[in-house]
């Protein structure tokens, strides 16, 4: 006889009546556990807040300032554009590599082209800020401010690589090409304010045309070579870029300005 039609028969009028279902007991009893176990673990979190917790398990969560919280999204923003390119610096993309949603991104910038703006800036800044703190003698300056232009930090790849895709932006962006403009005057200007004391030093009347011919002229230069050693830097002989920046220099302000020294070269 099939289990299924087993009966079990009363007493009295050979009636049958269905044997209890085992099965079926077994499933009430798992769904009166799982029951408990819900209450027990309180109410589901809705999907978004289930994600944020996610995100928040693989990164230490603490909380920021609002200037902390700006710098982190930027530089996640910077990490994706050298990874991927501008293309590559969507709103969900940033909100992944900072460990936030994308809801955050927007409360700190109004949309994606405000936050490659502002990444931009602090692409122009690494590579024109640190020249612009040089010490020393006016010597010692401009030899400073040529290395830090040739060498690490400001020449690697990393900084090619975000040059190189917010450039491509430069000439059909307006608000992109102002922060461009103004990072490059603000480095020439530097620049010519260097030329100056130098060329004060070395007993030359003050000369506002020569110094700004100069600077546009050692600019153009210290870019050329600068690309050169981040896009081909196996190319060429350990300072030799740096050795070729000082020499055309040299020629080109009439003045000796001497080899940069191995303690220079290390500190920079």
């Amino acid at each position: 006889m099939e289990a299924a039609d087993v009966r079990a028969r009363s007493p009295g009028d050979g009636a049958t009546a269905p044997m209890p279902d085992a099965t079926g007991s077994r499933t009430a009893q798992g769904r009166h556990a799982r029951s408990r176990a819900q209450r027990l673990a309180g109410p589901r979190m809705p999907d978004p807040a289930r994600r944020l917790a996610g995100v928040m398990s693989r990164r230490n969560f603490h909380r920021c300032t609002e200037a902390e919280r700006r710098h982190d999204l930027i530089e996640a923003t910077l990490d994706c554009i050298s990874e991927a390119g501008l293309p590559g610096a969507t709103v969900r993309q940033i909100a992944i590599k900072a460990g936030v949603t994308a809801g955050l991104i927007r409360h700190y910038f109004d949309s994606k082209e405000m936050i490659l703006q502002e990444a931009y800036k602090v692409v122009i800044a690494r590579l024109t800020e640190r020249a612009k703190l040089v010490s020393g003698t006016p010597e010692e300056r401009l030899r400073a401010f040529i290395l830090i232009n040739l060498t690490e930090p400001v020449a690697n790849s990393r900084s090619l690589s975000l040059w190189a895709s917010f450039i491509s932006r430069v000439g059909v962006d307006p608000a992109l090409a102002a922060i461009h403009q103004e990072g490059y005057l603000s480095f020439r200007l530097s620049l010519e304010g260097l030329l100056g004391d130098f060329l004060a030093d070395r007993g030359e009347a003050p000369d506002p045309a020569r110094r700004r011919a100069l600077a546009i002229a050692i600019s153009g230069l210290l870019d050329g070579l600068w690309l050169e050693g981040c896009l081909a830097g196996e190319l060429f002989e350990e300072s030799e870029l740096i050795a070729i920046a000082f020499s055309s220099i040299e020629a080109l302000i009439g003045h000796p300005i001497g080899a940069a020294t191995a303690i220079e070269q290390d500190g920079e």
